[in-house]
């Protein structure tokens, strides 16, 4: 079933695009409280990269739903490069949006603790929360995984790759909105005796700050201060909007067409989506998030464009094992979970593509090409639902002589590649579905 270029009615994937992509434009600083504005500036300044050219914004583009809005990266690898020219990390950018409310990292035991003597579940726990498609940002550090997720790019080497987190604390405290830190975080906060030569040393990808302990200290606290900001202005109204036709529906305000109500059945039953991707409102009605925070392998092909890979042609995504694996108490589940992904956020997954422009979702202004998936294989929610559809019922790529086929390709030939990840696919909630166009 060769994508079409006339739309036709695939009704779960053109529910995705219009409903849950719809959303209002970025609120202004004047709607912000201080520390979100504060995150604000953080969130959307270059300057926070060794080679002053990348921010939080150059992977999660507001109006691309909070991800990378370069076509020529998502159309490919979909992996997008550091601050180093030629610095690439393995997986996709997932949304920055609503991540302020996943919960702390945990494992679920069930209900093993009230009595239930089902043996699998004391072997293989259900991982809830966290951030990274790995889970590695738990909250464990600063009491929210969308914080602790803060503090990883600014220091890794393949994003914005400054060496030392006084780095950032420096820039941020002598920068233009240093006024504004001292005003959110106290008069104290950036009372820091910097070296003389920070400048050049932060622009050295091993370069090393010389501190004092004390002020080691505080470039620590500062630093944590730093994410905890990011993490505000997430959690604002001009990150977490809450404002899609699904949203307004709720509000009584807009009622779905023929088409976005039977994609709304499919989605809730047939479709299988809503297993993972939960609709219900929750706690205190609150809007639905279309996510239950787990993690799950669907089998999605390894991404051959992908450009970590292609440096590294053996390297195989573990997943949530790999963080699991560093975890003292929890490295006996690694195998369990080995190849499995967060469950992302559904919201704002049409936002901005022209996919969504497609099926007749407002917006204006240009729309991209977005990636789907942590690898990005998928370039269309056509695609998406096609293989969640028929993953099960092609023949296999490599059974046709087809190796390392790009979802065009495996399209073309009417196939589907092997998982990138063999083991733990989850065989229950897709594979099979038999939808059809209509």
């Amino acid at each position: 079933m060769k994508r079409m270029t006339t739309p036709v009615p695939i009704t779960v994937a053109a529910a995705l695009a219009a409903s849950l992509g719809t959303t209002s434009a970025l609120a202004s600083e004047d709607e912000l409280k201080p520390i979100e504005e504060l995150g604000s500036k953080i969130f959307f300044d270059r300057r926070l990269s060794i080679r002053l050219n990348q921010s939080c914004a150059t992977c999660h583009v507001p109006a691309a739903g909070w991800v990378g809005d370069d076509p020529r990266i998502n159309e490919a690898g979909a992996v997008y490069e550091g601050s180093i020219r030629g610095a690439f990390g393995n997986r996709k950018p997932p949304s920055s949006a609503y991540a302020t409310l996943s919960p702390i990292f945990y494992a679920d035991f069930g209900n093993r603790l009230l009595g239930d003597d089902e043996p699998d579940l004391a072997v293989d726990p259900l991982f809830v929360g966290g951030n990274f498609w790995d889970g590695r940002a738990t909250g464990w550090e600063l009491g929210n995984p969308a914080a602790d997720q803060a503090q990883g790019p600014f220091l890794n080497p393949v994003e914005q790759a400054l060496p030392d987190a006084a780095c950032v604390v420096n820039r941020v405290c002598e920068g233009r909105y240093g006024d504004l830190f001292d005003q959110v975080w106290g008069p104290n906060a950036c009372n820091i005796a910097w070296p003389r030569d920070i400048n050049r040393v932060c622009t050295l990808p091993d370069g090393q700050v010389s501190l004092s302990e004390q002020d080691r200290m505080k470039v620590n606290n500062a630093y944590d201060r730093v994410a905890l900001s990011v993490a505000a202005f997430e959690d604002s109204s001009a990150s977490n909007a809450f404002t899609s036709k699904i949203d307004a529906h709720r509000a009584g305000l807009y009622e779905f067409t023929a088409q976005e109500d039977l994609g709304r059945q499919i989605f809730r039953g047939k479709g299988k989506c809503s297993a993972c991707h939960v609709g219900t409102p929750g706690p205190g009605a609150a809007p639905p998030l279309f996510t239950d925070f787990t993690y799950v392998n669907l089998g999605v092909p390894k991404n051959p464009l992908n450009p970590f890979l292609l440096e590294n042609p053996n390297w195989m995504d573990p997943g949530l094992s790999g963080f699991l694996e560093t975890v003292s108490g929890f490295a006996a589940y690694a195998p369990s979970n080995l190849g499995k992904q967060k469950v992302p956020t559904l919201r704002n997954v049409g936002l901005g593509s022209c996919e969504a422009r497609e099926y007749g979702a407002e917006g204006r202004g240009p729309c991209v090409t977005k990636a789907y998936m942590h690898n990005g294989y998928f370039k269309s929610l056509w695609q998406v639902v096609h293989f969640y559809n028929t993953r099960d019922t092609k023949d296999s790529c490599e059974s046709k002589g087809i190796v390392d086929a790009t979802v065009d390709v495996a399209l073309e030939n009417g196939c589907w590649p092997a998982p990138e990840v063999a083991d733990n696919v989850n065989t229950e909630d897709l594979g099979d579905l038999n939808l059809n166009d209509a």
